[in-house]
């Protein structure tokens, strides 16, 4: 099949490559790199009808980008959104560009820079017209059946989500699944960060306390006296354990590099989908509290508690005369 690909970052390049090497035509544009069309024209040109054009660039230029592209396409061509846009502006995208003929599908790709090799977990919104036009790309861009073990129940021919992909509804489905399945992420990653966290303060007994009023002392030293092999714990935590995972094995993987990460600074940003996940959960009046936990503590990780906790000290020192202690202390 022939595809348009405009953006050949870090996730395009390599989805190109993935599908030049299933024996797919690929025509590309990126303004940044060598491509094969030098311009937004250029490559509506290079492509027959009807045109499929995959956009794999940030959510912020996707507006600037359909609104350039759009005029060069016809009646019947599609523009696909692979990167993680919200999916409200799917809707309004979708809605205008039907006005003129042509097909806007959105599609959740998760995978990150293991793709090439692994394969893309992709979550498809769009009409069933041109959902089912790219589904030779979709095939050649998911990991496959053997990608994990088939759930016990399931016989047949594989269904799309064995494979990889599925096709979970109309325009802004697939960035909705998306959306929810990055908010998880930032539960799962939160959750493996403050175990972690709490292993490698288990030896805070072998240390002097403070015995002063404001610190509250450690009952029992006794109890917190181990330490702790991280690397090889989470080493092992990857075998046989039921919190075993790919993020898992990424984790393990830095820790055996850097036991103690030093070059991380801690500084952790969102991309907005744990945003729009505990936003969607308050409008569905569904309880979220600990993708709403793990949001938070992405903001404070960047320092947007600091103010707060300046405030807390403040009121602490008003109505107890309690003294701020140093970070050294």
């Amino acid at each position: 099949m022939q595809l348009g690909m405009v953006g050949l970052g870090r996730m395009g390049a390599n989805m190109t490559e993935r599908l030049r090497a299933a024996g797919h035509d690929l025509e590309t544009f990126d303004p940044n790199v060598e491509s094969t069309a030098s311009s937004l024209e250029e490559l509506a040109k290079r492509l027959e009808a009807p045109r499929s054009v995959w956009l794999m660039v940030p959510a912020g230029i996707v507006e600037s980008i359909v609104t350039e592209l759009a005029p060069h396409l016809e009646k019947g061509d599609t523009i696909i959104d692979g990167g993680n846009s919200y999916y409200v502006d799917d809707l309004r995208r979708a809605n205008g560009l039907r006005h003129h003929g042509i097909h806007y599908v959105d599609v959740g790709v998760s995978g990150g820079i293991f793709g090439l090799a692994r394969g893309y977990c992709l979550m498809v919104g769009g009409d069933d017209e041109p959902v089912g036009r790219l589904v030779p790309v979709l095939e050649a861009l998911a990991p496959g059946l053997a990608a994990a073990t088939r759930t016990p129940g399931r016989e047949g021919d594989p269904s799309p989500e064995e494979q990889g992909w599925l096709h979970c509804g109309p325009p802004g489905a697939g960035h909705f699944v998306k959306m929810v399945h990055n908010g998880i992420e930032y539960g799962l990653m939160q959750a493996y960060a403050e175990g972690l966290n709490v292993l490698k303060h288990a030896n805070v007994g072998l240390h002097a306390q403070e015995t002063d009023a404001e610190t509250t002392p450690l009952r029992d030293p006794d109890h917190y006296r181990y330490e702790l092999d991280l690397p090889a714990i989470a080493e092992l935590w990857r075998r046989g354990s039921v919190v075993s995972s790919w993020l898992l094995d990424l984790t393990a993987q830095a820790l055996n590099a850097s036991p103690g990460l030093d070059e991380y600074a801690g500084r952790v940003s969102d991309s907005g989908e744990g945003r729009w996940t505990v936003q969607a959960a308050v409008e569905e009046g569904v309880p979220a509290p600990v993708l709403a936990a793990s949001l938070f503590n992405r903001f404070a990780s960047r320092g947007e508690a600091d103010w707060g906790n300046r405030v807390l000290s403040a009121m602490r020192h008003a109505f107890g005369g309690h003294l701020e202690k140093s970070p050294e202390q």
